[in-house]
């Protein structure tokens, strides 16, 4: 296989829905990726509504929930990485947003 003067496309988001069990992100080339939502916790801590709240970052190298203060890259994705948060981190996010937990 020739690849002199191909250029690498980057995966880039065009779509994203969140279903109650999964993360759902169409890519430009036409591509669908399925993740678990709980490899995001502060989605699936969200509401319905916070959740259908998301804008593409970086032309769709990303996905930001400004609700929900959740950045999730398509190379992450692809990846298979989920979310870093630690728990910790994550106790506090959850109180911060209801004080009861």
């Amino acid at each position: 296989m020739n690849s002199s003067g191909t250029r690498t496309h980057e995966a880039l988001a065009r779509d994203v829905r969140v279903m109650d069990e999964e993360l759902v992100v169409e890519l430009v080339d036409g591509r669908t990726v399925s993740v678990p939502l709980s490899w995001y916790p502060r989605l699936r801590h969200g509401s319905t509504e916070e959740r259908r709240h998301w804008r593409l970052i970086g032309e769709g190298e990303g996905i930001h929930w400004p609700h929900l203060d959740e950045d999730i890259s398509v190379g992450d994705l692809l990846a298979g990485r989920p979310s870093a948060e630690s728990d910790e981190s994550l106790r506090r996010w959850v109180h911060s947003r209801d004080g009861s937990e």
